[in-house]
């Protein structure tokens, strides 16, 4: 049974952009458009050119290589000829492949944004499309806010894309741009969109997450014949965000329902780089991954209860819908209070330490772990911590070095132009070789003015920690009042990339922080020597 095709078209770089707090610079852009390119998806939209000095650089030059690099824009004014046009005119001079028109197919947003008749617009529609063509590109045309159009006046919203299709359009894009419309909603209206005379391999659809069923929307428009997703990397995008290519590209590629009768450019070999994409947008984005994504997500293929955990580790297929492997990501049964023996042993196995089920060490090691969990640690994501309490516990670690004591130093003041100015000092005191090293330092605030004196002076292990960085600092109390128990959760990372995760529970802040930040350097010490650090490398 021949498979039909799914056509990706990425919009990350245009509709993603309007993400708050996201704004990317043209450097920015050209690491994404390549890993995309690399990635194998077959649209990649850039931007607007001509909107922006960022959006117009990153037009100077064509970014993609093997996918189809798009140009976003307006149709042409009504009132003025395509060739007179300023804002098409850029459009037709990008280093593009492809144009793709947004068109108000709404007739309320005619009137109201537009200012010109219904007429003139699907004028705009028609010459713009035939512009692009003139000029040698694929033309595509977005209709913006075609469901919410569709249902207020059904003859004009079908008028619009019709237009675009006669006019040559490649693409006809129905866009739920409020974002409100049900699956339901979306399949009938897109079978009314084929019956007017639009086939579904010309038909795409551009799902934003308002309801949290961009996925849910694209799939059912999918169902219903159109053959072109737009989404973006990881769901970014305003408001709540857009329909998340990362989550449709698995469904589509392992998911019988739609496996079995349609294919993408995205084979299961770069289907196992779907976990490490994901992953370095949101590194490249400054954020953290969002540990309960699907498929890509740190718990995607996590189990805690320990009954479950047996069950997985007997066969995978009890508690997993998919190999986790098919998307570069791994099965993590997670170290708690609620686990039995099979998820210390299996923890442990992936870390490369082998312990037998009635080895009393690790009925010492769970017992630890179940007190120390009761008293405020959090080990699930603290993997460094765990590997280094678990290797305490059950064999040995080599003592680098002993602390002898650190003290912490807040001051407020004034300086001679009457500011109020805080000054965070810390001394700390490390033994190492019988030798004890004083180192102090200032910082921004008492825990980086710890950080920055622990790893002043190591002696023979400085060279060692030079690229030790503390990549993120979380804080929880853990009870009210101003007693309150504190957890600490660091994230540090090296020049090797690699990630981990160290925790401090104590009634003083300071005091949590510093013992996660000495997890943190033993455990670099120990990766340096492969003495740990497997599943934080993987």
């Amino acid at each position: 049974m021949t498979r039909e095709k799914i056509y990706l078209f990425d919009t990350t770089l245009r509709d993603g952009q309007q993400t708050p707090g996201i704004d990317f610079s043209v450097e920015d852009k050209i690491a994404i458009a390549t890993m995309l390119d690399e990635f194998g998806l077959d649209y990649v939209e850039g931007g607007y050119p001509g909107a922006n000095p960022t959006d117009t650089a990153f037009f100077e030059e064509k970014r993609t290589k093997s996918a189809t690099f798009v140009a976003f824009g307006m149709t042409k004014r009504a009132g003025i000829s395509a060739s007179n046009d300023p804002g098409l005119a850029s459009l037709l001079q990008a280093k593009a492949d492809a144009i793709c028109f947004v068109a108000k197919s709404w007739d309320y947003h005619v009137k109201v944004a537009l200012g010109c008749t219904n007429e003139e617009n699907l004028e705009s529609i028609a010459e713009s499309v035939k512009a692009a063509i003139g000029a040698g590109k694929e033309a595509l045309v977005d209709c913006e806010h075609f469901f919410d159009g569709y249902k207020a006046n059904p003859t004009y919203a079908l008028a619009c894309a019709k237009t675009a299709y006669d006019a040559g359009a490649r693409w006809v894009v129905l866009c739920d741009t409020n974002g409100g419309t049900q699956p339901p909603e979306i399949r009938a209206i897109v079978e009314a969109v084929i019956a007017c005379g639009v086939p579904g391999h010309c038909l795409g659809i551009h799902a934003h997450n308002d309801t949290g069923q961009a996925v849910a929307n694209s799939l059912a428009a999918v169902e219903a014949g159109v053959r072109q997703i737009q989404g973006t990397l990881n769901g970014i995008g305003e408001r709540c965000g857009n329909a998340n290519l990362v989550t449709l590209i698995p469904t589509l590629a392992l998911k019988r329902a739609y496996s079995e009768r349609f294919e993408t450019t995205i084979d299961s070999e770069r289907l196992l780089g779907l976990t490490g994409l994901s992953h370095a947008f949101d590194e490249l984005l400054n954020r953290s991954p969002d540990h309960q994504a699907p498929y890509v997500g740190a718990s995607a293929f996590a189990t805690k209860a320990g009954i479950h955990a047996s069950a997985l580790l007997k066969d995978p297929r009890t508690y997993e819908h998919i190999p986790p492997e098919t998307v570069g990501n791994f099965r993590k049964v997670m170290v708690s209070d609620q686990g039995g023996k099979s998820n210390f042993i299996n923890a442990l196995k992936r870390r490369g330490i082998e312990v037998g089920k009635d080895d009393p060490k690790l009925d010492q090691l769970i017992q630890i772990v179940k007190e120390r969990e009761a008293t405020g640690y959090a080990y699930e994501g603290a993997d460094a911590s765990f590997e280094l309490l678990a290797r305490r516990t059950l064999g040995t670690i080599p003592e680098f070095f002993a602390i002898d004591g650190f003290r912490v130093m807040v001051e407020r003041r004034f300086d001679s132009h009457g500011r109020v100015k805080i000054v965070s000092e810390a001394v700390v005191k490390i033994i190492i070789d019988g030798e004890t090293i004083m180192s102090v330092a200032e910082g921004d605030g008492p825990v980086n003015a710890l950080d920055l004196a622990l790893r002043k002076n190591f002696g023979k292990y400085q060279h060692e920690i030079d690229d030790l960085e503390l990549a993120d600092f979380k804080v929880r109390i853990l009870n009210g009042g101003t007693e309150a128990i504190t957890r600490v959760l660091i994230e540090s990372t090296d020049s090797d990339g690699v990630r981990w995760w160290t925790v401090g529970v104590s009634e003083n802040i300071i005091d949590a922080s510093f013992q996660a930040l000495v997890d943190s350097v033993i455990y670099k010490l120990m990766k340096n020597r492969h003495m740990a650090g497997r599943i934080a490398a993987e």
